[in-house]
């Protein structure tokens, strides 16, 4: 089958490079069993490729089921998935099946797959590989032959390396990834596109099709559409309901386009996570202020630690950071020499002699609870990244050699 006639049959508009990829990619997948993941940005079209690798498979008798998983709550996934027995839950009056167990000897299409539950993420995973599961509440292995083509806007790297996607499903997933392109990289579609809109919307709606000028279809090909197809077709729509004026003009076309002057950006912190989101809170954020006090605590005892071997001399033009590398260095020889009998001299008395006054008492007590603190956050981090030292570091803002030095330091297991 041809390109062409693979687009008039799923109605799918534009001759770009990028967009016929991706259908060659469906179609020559399609005869086969391998799962295919469908990326790209929210409003491409996604959902019409799992639709060509259906129609043009050997299953195209069977079922095909989509299924929205960032649609259905947390809680109830699994039943919806793969199905329950009764009484297995608060609600549960009958058994019912779930859609891998409807959709045997079809497809199904997981859309916004990267939204599912790290619990059912597991379940997918041993499906897929072994093509079997379990009904809520039951301990009976069923077997279903399915067909799985998924499809997210996620950026999987991030998502894995924030842990909230599993990696080796990715991996399963993705045996065969296709591309959707945005209408950013298929600019010469846009105006393709607009005109099949105002063409439907001039037949619902029984009124004349608008048209563009020459300057108002440069300033249609040239807006970014961050919305994309769905974007496109909502202003083609509005314009064809809204305007009298059937040919519509560059200052028209305007008051449809939202603005981009980039005030909308999420501001950023420390880490590369957006200020706000619900992996940054409050105690989050703190944690991350006290490892800077931590820091600005060490190259103050490198600071008075250069003082004391050089006998209250110090190179104030050295910067911090060879201030730092410098006296640590001298650390590591001191501590390879036996130890000596020393004290340090404060008003001209020794240190041992020296009665600390309430104040330091309380500073002593603080920087013994900034390190318990930060043992606590390493602790956190390693336990959400599953002891992986690379993962941890970069979510802690540190270099993996600093949390390797910090986990032993801190005996921890």
């Amino acid at each position: 089958m041809e390109i062409q006639s693979v687009k008039q049959r799923f109605g799918i508009v534009g001759n770009s490079l990028k967009l016929n990829r991706a259908i060659e990619v469906a179609m020559q997948v399609a005869p086969t069993n391998i799962s295919v993941l469908v990326q790209g940005e929210s409003g491409v079209g996604k959902e019409v490729m799992p639709k060509i690798i259906h129609n043009l498979s050997s299953r195209k008798h069977g079922p095909y089921i989509a299924v929205n998983c960032g649609a259905i709550p947390e809680g109830t996934i699994d039943s919806e998935l793969f199905g329950h027995e009764k009484g297995s839950f608060t609600g549960a009056h009958d058994s019912r099946k779930g859609y891998f167990e409807e959709a045997n000897g079809g497809t199904i299409f997981l859309d916004e797959v990267a939204e599912l539950p790290h619990q059912t993420q597991v379940r997918l995973l041993r499906v897929l590989e072994t093509g079997e599961y379990m009904r809520v509440g039951s301990s009976k292995v069923q077997k279903t032959d399915v067909r799985v083509v998924a499809a997210s806007n996620v950026i999987f790297a991030s998502a894995i390396q924030s842990g909230k996607f599993r990696e080796d499903l990715y991996y399963r997933l993705s045996t065969v990834p296709i591309h959707m392109p945005s209408l950013r990289e298929r600019r010469e579609d846009i105006y393709l596109l607009f005109r099949k809109f105002t063409t439907d919307f001039s037949e619902q709606y029984r009124m004349p099709p608008i048209e563009l000028t020459e300057e108002a279809i440069t300033l249609l090909e040239s807006y970014r559409w961050p919305g994309n197809i769905r974007q496109l077709k909502n202003i083609t729509e509005q314009l064809s309901v809204i305007e009298s004026e059937r040919r519509i003009s560059p200052s028209t076309m305007r008051n449809y386009l939202p603005a981009e002057d980039g005030n909308s950006l999420p501001m950023l912190v420390p880490g590369g996570q957006k200020a706000g989101s619900p992996d940054m809170n409050e105690r989050e954020i703190l944690y991350k202020v006290l490892f800077d006090m931590k820091s600005d605590l060490n190259d103050l005892k490198a600071l008075v630690l250069q003082m004391i071997q050089n006998d209250g001399q110090i190179d104030l033009n050295m910067s911090n950071s060879d201030l730092v590398r410098k006296v640590f260095k001298k650390e590591v020889s001191l501590e390879q020499q036996p130890a000596k009998e020393s004290s340090v001299y404060i008003h001209d008395k020794p240190y041992d002699s020296v009665e600390m006054d309430d104040d330091e008492d309380d500073e002593v007590e603080e920087r013994l609870s900034l390190s318990d603190t930060e043992r606590e956050l390493i602790k956190k981090a390693l336990k959400k990244h599953n002891n992986k030292r690379k993962h941890a570091a970069i979510e802690l803002g540190i270099s993996e050699r600093t949390l390797y030095r910090k986990i032993k330091e801190y005996n921890i297991k």
